[in-house]
């Protein structure tokens, strides 16, 4: 038991996130402080979201590249009707963003579905058509904070039992799906389709409706994010979350969700999230530029693809060992 415990991918990632952590407070001890901590966590918590919803969506054997250009699109257009109707209630347009946001991923869900376009395909079509979509209703212009409610921005950054609003919406997301994941049919559907989609179908599972389930939920946080994002920056733009999304397949990877589909956890998206959030928020720390970032993530990409695909590769030569010596 205790073997597997620490043979386990989202042990080993909690030990990196610690050891890293450590290593940042020798030098900086500040960054280890309660205040710095939560900071660093509510930094995270979009990429957390985020990473939740495309975790579904991977666990089927698709992916969603557009989550970042839905964050942008679903951001802008609640700043420009925030901007008309300023008297809005917070509630109507959290209820907005995310209808929005599952909009679109119910376009890229029934493109899979019904039209079987692949879904990296679907998902950089209209990644770039979202994109395009901002910049023709906002004439390529900004919102800027003077230009949006005090309500509108206060929301995300409100103050709850000492944490922001937006770190206990990402709470409340990740509890929410160890539930959807753990406990419903629904979970158990999207780890069956990406296990085994032919023997999915002899269950009684349709194949692409759970695909397209997926992209909805992916969608749906997407567009809560829209709205939480621009709201705690206080700005809305085109390029407004611009490469966000390989982020996003990257907290999923590295949290050891198989590209492949079918494997992968809450805590490992969790962790992969956090991992990149703390790596991201050190490296002004020590004097490494932020740009950096992105061909962190994308090594982190590799090495995890790797890794799973060495895990993979060794239980599979297990496993015909045993077959040989069971003849």
């Amino acid at each position: 038991m205790t073997a597997s415990l620490f043979r386990s991918r989202e042990t080993v990632l909690a030990a990196a996130i610690l050891v890293l952590v450590l290593a940042i407070a020798v030098r900086f001890p500040a960054f280890v402080s309660p205040s710095n901590l939560a900071g660093v966590f509510n930094d995270t918590a979009p990429l957390i979201i985020l990473a939740l919803g495309q975790m579904a969506v991977i666990l089927t054997r698709c992916i969603d590249l557009s989550v970042a250009a839905n964050l942008a699109l679903t951001g802008m257009i609640v700043a420009m009707l925030n901007m008309v109707m300023p008297e809005l209630p917070i509630a109507a347009i959290l209820l907005i963003a995310v209808s929005l946001g599952a909009l679109m991923g119910l376009i890229n869900g029934l493109l899979v579905w019904k039209f079987e376009i692949p879904p990296i395909v679907v998902t950089l079509g209209t990644m770039t058509i979202y994109r395009g979509l901002i910049f023709l209703i906002s004439d390529g212009q900004w919102i800027n904070a003077h230009e949006m409610s005090d309500a509108f921005k206060a929301f995300p950054r409100g103050i709850v039992l000492g944490l922001p609003v937006l770190s206990w919406i990402a709470i409340v997301v990740t509890g929410l799906f160890m539930v959807l994941i753990g406990r419903t049919s629904l979970g158990r559907a999207f780890f069956a389709v990406g296990g085994n989609p032919h023997a999915a179908v002899y269950t009684g599972i349709d194949v692409g409706r759970t695909q397209c389930a997926a992209f909805v939920l992916s969608g749906a946080l997407a567009g809560l994010t829209g709205y939480l994002w621009v709201a705690r920056y206080a700005v809305a733009y085109v390029d407004i979350a611009g490469g966000f999304e390989l982020e996003v397949v990257a907290a999923c990877v590295i949290g050891g969700i198989s590209i492949a589909g079918g494997i992968g956890s809450v805590a490992g998206a969790l962790l992969g999230a956090l991992f990149l959030g703390i790596v991201k928020n050190a490296l002004p720390v020590i004097n490494i530029s932020p740009f950096w970032q992105l061909a962190i993530s994308g090594t982190a990409i590799i090495i995890a693809v790797a890794f799973n695909a060495t895990s993979n590769r060794t239980k599979g030569r297990v496993i015909l060992k045993k077959a040989e010596h069971a003849s």
